[in-house]
């Protein structure tokens, strides 16, 4: 007999869904019903100005479209900060986390002016600049009031992490072919930001909190947040949350083999929806139905 899973949908209400939203929806919702377990629907709505109602509305109405119901109410980020706010004083209290205070322009700056910055999967990496800062110096900042970014001190993280090989497991394919378990890379990301005085809290801090809150059991999603499951299972170490399953899956792409995305106008279901196209056509051209 198959585990119940527990599934998630969690867009972004900055815009309408496209087909690769359909299809990471209707995976997450099958994987969940296949199972008798849960689907659940929360809105990644940290940054205020750019997510709307109207797009949230517009995003319910596409699921119930496609035929998707899910369990419980939607969930909202927004209203979730006391839940985040705990883990990142839990955090800052153990000492792994920093503030720091160079803008995007410094750090491209010192990167640019490396002989060899420090890579990861999406580019250069924050070369740790304001990590080398004392005690006294980033106190004389703060008290300045200078604007600044947490981040998470990796290398002092990886070190107090428990004894044992840290690892997820991945039953889909990540987009390397990786399959099984893995073990994972913490230090893939660097020093991410984990908290932001215009957002509160990163993707990556607030997304392991909520699944960890949901009882989230398997997460489907697609293969370009292959890298993000490393630093997540670090942080779920970190923080002693239960860990999810990752189901990572190849992305939706145009015909000509671009991944569809908001930013570039793709092809919205509502669209398709006025066009005639059924929510049975989705699915099909989905392999799902």
């Amino acid at each position: 007999m198959l585990q119940p899973e527990t599934t998630r949908f969690a867009p972004s209400p900055t815009g309408p869904l496209h087909r690769g939203h359909a299809y990471a929806a209707l995976l997450a919702h099958s994987a969940a019903r296949e199972t008798g377990g849960r689907f659940v629907v929360r809105m990644e709505d940290l940054d205020p100005k750019r997510c709307a109602a109207r797009h949230e509305a517009g995003i319910l109405e596409d699921l119930n479209w496609l035929g998707l119901r899910w369990d419980g109410p939607v969930s909202r980020q927004s209203e979730r900060f006391t839940l985040y706010n705990a883990a990142l004083d839990s955090l800052t209290r153990r000492g792994l986390v920093y503030p720091c205070f160079c803008t995007r322009g410094a750090i491209a700056r010192e990167i640019a002016g490396l002989a060899a910055a420090p890579q990861g999967p999406d580019g250069p990496l924050y070369p740790g600049t304001c990590r080398q800062l004392t005690a006294s110096e980033r106190e004389a900042r703060l008290a300045e009031g200078a604007a600044h970014a947490l981040r998470l001190d990796i290398g002092l993280a990886v070190q107090r992490l428990p004894v044992g090989e840290l690892c997820f497991e991945e039953t889909g394919q990540g987009p390397a072919g990786e399959k099984g378990l893995i073990t994972a890379q913490p230090a893939l990301l660097g020093d991410l930001v984990l908290g932001r005085k215009d957002l509160g809290v990163s993707y990556h801090l607030a997304v392991v909190v909520d699944d960890a809150d949901q009882g989230v059991s398997l997460v489907t999603r697609g293969n370009d947040l292959h890298s993000a499951a490393h630093v997540q299972r670090l942080l779920q170490a970190l923080l002693g949350l239960p860990v999810p399953r990752y189901r990572h899956h190849p992305l939706i792409r145009n015909p000509a083999g671009q991944r569809l995305a908001k930013r570039d106008h793709a092809q919205t279901l509502a669209a398709l929806r006025e066009a005639g196209v059924t929510p049975e056509e989705i699915c099909r051209q989905s392999g799902l139905g």
